[in-house]
């Protein structure tokens, strides 16, 4: 969930991504499902910026193929192989059904919807937050992690968004 901002500070250099978001991961996730879904959500987080300008279908393939390919093997990884396989048409409860919404705190039960979601909204920020927020789970994993991969490819935040802060 925080490792976002690494992704986007070595989008240009995939290998120091991995090699960057596996190191960060290590202090906080003994596991190496931990460690994958960092590295995971890095990647995608780096393909976020690296597609900004490809057609939004094209960017979501790039993105998916880019992380399932630099993903160690594992349960995350699989998550990723099933996300690939449904259509960025689905209505997002019934994907969040087959790939979990983050109820189960681990990576692969956040990192492979929040892909999902992330290919689905590539270029519509208060989309992606509004249709992650509407599978509850863990609302706050999954709406940063989105967010933080969407953040360095964003316009300004909507006006009545940035109105409702706090002081």
């Amino acid at each position: 969930m925080r490792v976002a901002p690494l992704g986007a500070y070595f989008a240009d250099d995939l290998e120091a991504t991995v090699k960057e978001a596996r190191r960060a991961a290590e202090v906080t996730h003994a596991h190496p499902e931990g460690q994958a879904g960092a590295i995971a959500w890095a990647v995608a987080t780096a393909m976020t910026w690296r597609t900004r300008e490809m057609d939004p279908s094209q960017a979501a393939a790039c993105i998916l193929e880019e992380t399932i390919a630099r993903t160690p093997k594992g349960s995350t990884h699989d998550g990723l192989l099933q996300a690939q396989g449904i259509p960025l048409s689905t209505p997002v409860l019934e994907a969040a059904a087959v790939l979990g919404n983050g109820s189960k705190i681990t990576a692969q039960d956040t990192v492979p919807f929040c892909v999902w979601v992330l290919g689905r909204h590539l270029r519509h920020f208060e989309e992606a937050m509004w249709q992650t927020l509407s599978v509850l789970g863990a609302r706050d994993t999954t709406c940063a992690m989105v967010a933080g991969a969407l953040a360095p490819t964003l316009e300004p935040l909507p006006c009545v968004w940035l109105a409702r802060r706090e002081p």
